[in-house]
C-alpha cells in the first residue's frame, strides 16, 4: 500500500546548518528506504512564502498569496512511500530527522482508475 508521510515543521525552527545536516540526513534515509523497494518520491518544499493557493467559487478563481491555512506547523516537505502496512509506514516515518522537531502525518493514498500508472520525475 502506498503511504504518504507529510513532514510539518516551524520553517525557522531550524538553524540553515541544521536544516543543511536535515537534508543529507533526509537523503540517507531515502537511499536506504529505496534500496528496500519502498521508496516512490520525496522533497523538501519551499518556505510557504513562495506558496500561492487557488480556490474556485462560482466559476470565478480566487487567489491568495502564502498557504491555505496559517498554523503554527508548516507542511515542508513529503516522502511517498509503499509500506505492507501502517505499522510498516510508522516505522519509516519515526526515522525521518524532522519527527524530532515537527509532526510526520501518515495518510494512505487512494489509488483510483484513471491515474497514469507511471510517476516518473521531469
Amino acid at each position: 500500500m502506498k503511504y504518504m508521510l507529510l513532514v510539518y515543521l516551524e520553517e525557522e525552527a531550524l538553524s540553515e546548518t541544521e536544516r543543511e545536516q536535515c537534508y543529507v540526513t533526509s537523503a540517507r534515509l531515502a537511499q536506504e528506504i529505496h534500496a528496500n523497494g519502498q521508496y516512490l518520491d520525496a522533497a523538501p518544499l519551499h518556505p510557504t512564502s513562495t506558496a500561492t493557493s487557488i480556490r474556485v467559487r462560482d466559476g470565478k478563481r480566487l487567489m491568495t498569496d502564502g498557504p491555505f491555512a496559517e498554523t503554527r506547523e508548516q507542511l515542508g516537505g513529503y516522502y511517498l512511500i509503499n509500506a505492507r502496512d501502517l505499522d510498516q509506514a510508522i516505522s519509516i516515518a519515526e526515522r525521518i530527522p524532522a519527527a524530532r522537531w515537527g509532526t510526520i502525518e501518515i495518510r494512505p493514498v487512494m489509488e483510483i482508475a484513471g491515474l497514469p500508472a507511471d510517476y516518473s520525475k521531469e
